[in-house]
């Protein structure tokens, strides 16, 4: 009873830290997207906010924080500058801007120059971005000073970069799905690849090419498995659902799941691993599959799935799918059996839902942010609008949600209700 009572008093003494670095990588902890703080309300007004603060340029990179520091990247539209920023938790003040020159180039109508998550860690935070000709991975400190970059050639696709890179152990791992190059010259790239480097050098430790196909957008996750092992999950059109050894990047098992292309991340619930593909012309799906060295597909969801935004489940083996044109459907993560399903409307959603505790919220790209209940049955908890373009994706940290416009950023919560 002592220990467990010393055990309860260290927890409490160090959780305010713990839960400061909660949400490090895209969709925070593991990619899931969930966060259990329970000082985010489900409704406010514009008194609510605890800080407005305009960024530099546009963007869609989602918030990343450690500590009293906040982590995010911006571009200029026009010239492809790229600005990696910081900005105080505390008071939402530009505490460093750092600035990179760009080659404007094509992009998709929902795309931008600054569509990366960073990842962060207590040394160092990590960006990426590309052009036609460049691949860039950089590290920067907490201070702005640049410590290494690394280019990996030439990058193709017609909508523009957009994963986001992610932290294991003393490794950045970065994945770089292209398609084929219709320009014929010599900066056609001969494969995709997935790529880990040192993080304190950037020297690659391993890099894996991979099936070229069309881009695909995926952010990895870490499963253990059956061996008690970790392994990165990754989801590309080509090659479907497949897992990495981390520290080598060797294939463990892999199966071809879909049909379409893949811009959603993996989520796993249970001993499943789901992930999401479409178009933008529909035929939308989610596939749930069994990992593991047989893999195996278990069910799909074809009615009303979504494309872009990633699943997030519940603490109790649900699944939340909101679709991009607004059409939320609650599932049995096990069976894929219904539980509820409602459209909620907007204008579409490019940003993926987070769930914090028994709420989930998702911003459509006019900027209203829309929270559900994450119960059993539908609610509608409430709704506000940021008045402007969102294609990010919430983050949540040391009891606060920081949400992202093309060109503000806004905390909101942190007093108990």
């Amino acid at each position: 009873m002592r220990r467990i009572a010393f055990s309860l008093l260290l927890l409490s003494v160090f959780s305010p830290a713990l839960a400061a670095q909660e949400w490090t990588r895209f969709r925070g902890p593991n990619g899931a997207g969930a966060s259990e703080a329970t000082t985010i309300p489900a409704s406010w007004g514009e008194d609510d906010y605890n800080w407005k603060t305009r960024l530099p340029g546009v963007g869609h990179s989602s918030p990343v924080l450690w500590g009293d520091k906040i982590f995010l990247l911006s571009a200029d539209p026009d010239t492809a500058t790229r600005y990696v920023l910081c900005v105080s938790a505390d008071s939402g003040k530009v505490l460093w801007q750092r600035e990179y020159p760009g080659v404007p180039h094509h992009l998709h109508v929902r795309s931008s120059y600054a569509s990366c998550t960073p990842a962060v860690d207590a040394e160092r935070i990590y960006v990426a971005w590309s052009d036609p000709e460049h691949t860039l991975l950089r590290s920067l400190d907490h201070q702005g000073n640049e410590v290494w970059s690394v280019d990996f050639g030439p990058w193709v696709s017609q909508h523009g970069f957009g994963t986001s890179p992610i932290l294991y152990d003393d490794l950045v791992i970065l994945g770089n799905s292209q398609e084929p190059s219709k320009r014929g010259d010599n900066a056609t790239p001969k494969e995709s690849f997935i790529v880990a480097v040192e993080k304190g050098t950037g020297k690659i430790r391993w890099r894996t090419d991979r099936q070229i196909d069309t881009t695909s957008y995926s952010v990895p996750c870490v499963r253990k498995n059956e061996k008690g092992e970790d392994e990165l999950v990754f989801l590309t059109t080509a090659e479907g659902f497949f897992a990495l050894d981390p520290k080598t990047g060797r294939e463990n098992w892999s199966l071809k799941s879909f049909k379409m292309r893949t811009v959603s991340s993996p989520v796993i619930v249970g001993d499943l691993v789901f992930g999401t593909c479409g178009s933008g012309g529909g035929g939308n799906y989610v596939v749930a599959m069994r990992p593991g060295p047989q893999p195996e597909i278990v069910y799909e969801v074809k009615k009303e799935a979504p494309y872009v935004p990633t699943p997030v489940a519940t603490d109790d083996g649900r699944l939340i799918l909101w679709s991009d044109k607004g059409i939320v459907t609650c599932i049995d993560a096990a069976t894929g059996k219904p539980v509820w399903q409602k459209r909620v409307g907007g204008v579409g959603y490019s940003g993926s839902p987070v769930r914090v505790g028994d709420k989930v919220y998702c911003v459509d790209e006019a900027g209203v942010v829309v929270v559900l209940s994450a119960g059993k049955t539908f609610e509608e908890l409430g709704r506000m609008d940021l008045k402007e373009e969102c294609r990010a994706t919430p983050a949540v940290a040391d009891g606060r949600m920081y949400l992202r416009t093309v060109s503000h950023l806004y905390s909101i919560g942190g007093k108990k209700q």
